[in-house]
């Protein structure tokens, strides 16, 4: 997926929000899909879960959320007001209503937008994303990173580690050999997760409010997912280790109403790149079903 990229920060009724703007060079009349990005994440991270498993042929749109890049948290730290803030974005651009991909932390913004503005959400697809409290301990890695994120030197150091090291860093991801090997062998996928690896450490202290404010909601909320009324698929590994499957992706799929499911066999949380072409394919059905 290639085309215009743009960033741009909107001025909606409720404060600013940093987005990119990617269009299919070709027809984009099969409507609008906004991406929303997970932990340590931002607009780039946001439009690289929409090259990843988005089709062609749709107009799509990357934000940052609250507490990330560009976008202030202020007083939108609960899922309700990143909700809000996603309706007063799409006013801004004068759109009616979009299809949302959300992926990890992202997935409570999602499941909100989708609660208190479910005439504006088209449809739902949740990649590893929470089903209610995660219980799961945060990294110890994460901690020791907020202490070295704003020493200029740390990021660069981690960025070239990385550039060096891809299946290195892919390696920590993925536990399960087989699914390892075949993954390193995919060049495409592999530039896209070190595209998303080190775009991680740029800017990187500029990340973290919004990374501390998703752990604080995914370990305190619970979400009242009988109450959604968009269709929805939900993604999923089964062995997830941050997001486990039996507490949250099967809890997604059994409570939406109508909710499909794609189980991603000896997946984890990188599932959207190890069982890139399996995802694709599903959210093409899934897509499709909706016209």
């Amino acid at each position: 997926m290639s085309g215009r990229n743009t960033i741009r920060v909107a001025k909606t009724t409720l404060g600013p929000i940093e987005y990119l703007e990617r269009e299919d060079p070709g027809d984009s009349s099969k409507g609008v899909i906004l991406t929303i990005h997970g932990a340590m994440g931002g607009y780039d991270q946001s439009d690289i879960l929409g090259r990843t498993i988005g089709p062609e042929g749709y107009r799509y749109l990357s934000i940052s959320r609250p507490g990330y890049l560009g976008t202030p948290l202020r007083g939108r730290e609960a899922p309700e007001a990143q909700a809000d803030l996603i309706a007063a974005f799409l006013d801004s651009l004068e759109l009616k209503e979009a299809i949302v991909f959300a992926i990890s932390g992202g997935g409570y913004s999602a499941l909100y937008f989708a609660l208190r503005h479910f005439e504006r959400c088209k449809a739902l697809v949740l990649c590893s994303t929470t089903g209610g409290k995660n219980e799961v301990p945060v990294p110890f890695a994460f901690h020791v990173m907020k202490l070295l994120a704003r020493i200029p030197f740390f990021p660069e150091m981690m960025k070239r580690k990385i550039e060096k090291d891809v299946e290195g860093s892919l390696k920590k991801s993925v536990s399960h050999p087989e699914i390892f090997d075949r993954t390193i062998q995919n060049q495409e996928v592999m530039r896209l997760f070190k595209e998303l690896s080190m775009g991680t450490m740029n800017q990187m202290a500029k990340r973290l409010p919004g990374t501390v404010n998703d752990i604080q909601i995914t370990r305190s909320r619970n979400y009242p997912l009988k109450d959604i009324r968009v269709p929805t698929l939900v993604i999923h590994g089964s062995d997830d280790p941050l997001v486990p499957f039996r507490e949250h992706g099967r809890r997604l799929a059994r409570e939406i109403p109508g909710a499909r499911l794609y189980l991603a066999e000896q997946g984890e949380h990188v599932t959207i790149f190890t069982h890139r072409t399996e995802v694709k394919n599903e959210v093409s059905d899934f897509l499709t079903d909706l016209s």
